[in-house]
């Protein structure tokens, strides 16, 4: 589904007319005690490990059943709540938002419950300033509580990079890198010295990649004030597409989509990820529970400095029938202790110091024994939360990533051709 700024503001409009239909404009429907047997329905995306706390939940408030929708990944979140706020339709009772489309959700938020009348601000200070901040409208309504947020380094493959000659201890391929310094031209540099040695690609798809050094930057596809695009003429951008560009040509990628390559990781046919905290989970649910004899392991590395990239936040909805009872739920799902379940279940990583503190001895058997807790705090140091604009996600979709694929799949060889493919796919999807 692509969507232009202007079908976006149009899907999202009724929201606001449909949030005060159903709340009847200012008096909100009377709510049920803690007897009377509710069901709260929930819409999640992604492998984001709130479903490791349902049960608890539920057990502790007998009278509430959690119905629960897992959707693929944060697009298809995002379309879906789109298209049921734009038809009118009724989101879930609480829903999980996505950072690259929370600035077109604060543009409706009376779409969503504001969470400052269900005790959110007792519990500010518990949050990372700055995630807390992604929640809050223009206005200052807290329309999503954080939960995670995806500091990124590297899963490798201690096996492979063994094979290939290359150190495999997780403090040696960090310095292998540039540990600090470490640049996407030493990762090119390294990813063409495995290519050399096994005859093998280095990684799966070059998206990740590109979504890793745009979130690096000071300013991404928008600049500062989440409006004015930050695209054309952008020269940092048309170089690391370049980059990627000389990597495909040398063979150094596996020609494979971004995402479902788990089949083609099991049969070694590539060797690192960038991993946003997030994606450890995924990658763990390559394999059947349990298995720790993977090669899989994870460093305190990350080609060009620290990133964020995604993190998600819950939010109640307005044409809820169970306001309370709904933002109950989103606040303890939100709640420290409940973000570290949720790491310890999945990889994302919490939002809350607390959580942090929780998490901070984690180590996880699948990546080699790697202290998970620890590695992360430390990738998570130097972030700075980008601005994202009305489109983002949109651009990062739509326009950017059928480029790449279309370089990783060698269709497109040269970057001044990728670049004016981007650029033409832009006009498309942002009006």
């Amino acid at each position: 589904m692509k969507l232009s700024r202007r079908t976006t503001a149009i899907a999202i409009a009724g929201a606001t007319a449909f949030a005060l239909v159903a709340t009847g404009c200012s008096t909100a429907a009377p709510e049920e005690d803690d007897t009377t047997p509710i069901t709260l329905t929930i819409t999640t995306f992604g492998t984001m490990g709130l479903d490791a706390s349902y049960a608890a939940y539920e057990k502790a408030h007998p009278n509430v059943t959690i119905e629960a929708t897992n959707l693929e990944n944060g697009g298809a979140a995002r379309d879906d709540a789109y298209t049921k706020i734009g038809a009118g339709t009724g989101l879930s009772d609480v829903v999980a938002i996505e950072e690259g489309w929370l600035s077109t959700i604060a543009e409706v938020s009376d779409a969503f419950e504001d969470l400052r009348d269900y005790g959110i601000e007792d519990n500010k200070g518990d949050w990372l300033d700055w995630k807390y901040q992604q929640g809050t409208d223009a206005d200052g309504r807290v329309f999503g509580a954080g939960l995670d947020i995806g500091p990124q380094g590297l899963c490798y493959r201690g096996d492979l990079f063994e094979a290939a000659g290359l150190p495999s201890d997780r403090a040696e391929v960090r310095e292998l890198f540039g540990g600090d310094n470490a640049t996407w031209d030493k990762f090119y540099e390294v990813a063409a010295q495995y290519k050399e040695a096994t005859g093998k690609p280095f990684f799966h798809n070059p998206s990740f990649h590109w979504n890793a050094f745009v979130n690096q930057q000071e300013e991404g596809y928008y600049k500062k004030d989440g409006e004015t695009l930050n695209i054309e003429g952008n020269d940092a951008l048309k170089e690391q597409l370049g980059r990627i560009v000389d990597a495909s040509n040398a063979k150094l990628g596996a020609g494979l989509p971004a995402w479902g390559v788990g089949d083609q990781a099991k049969k070694d046919e590539f060797a690192t990820y960038v991993c946003p905290s997030w994606m450890l989970g995924i990658v763990k649910g390559y394999y059947d529970e349990g298995t720790t004899d993977t090669g899989w392991d994870f460093a305190d590395v990350l080609p060009g400095g620290s990133a964020n990239w995604g993190g998600a936040f819950v939010g109640v909805s307005a044409s809820s029938e169970h306001k309370k009872a709904a933002a109950d739920l989103a606040l303890w799902l939100a709640a420290p202790e409940q973000q570290a379940a949720s790491f310890e279940a999945a990889g994302p990583f919490p939002s809350t110091v607390k959580g942090q503190e929780l998490v901070a001895s984690s180590t996880d058997a699948f990546f080699n024994g790697a202290p998970t807790g620890e590695l992360l705090s430390a990738r998570s140091q130097g972030v700075v939360a980008q601005v994202k604009g009305p489109e983002d996600s949109a651009i990062q979709d739509n326009v950017f990533g059928p480029v790449l694929d279309r370089i990783s799949q060698g269709d497109i060889t040269d970057v001044d051709t990728a670049w004016e493919e981007a650029m033409k796919l832009l006009k498309t999807v942002v009006k």
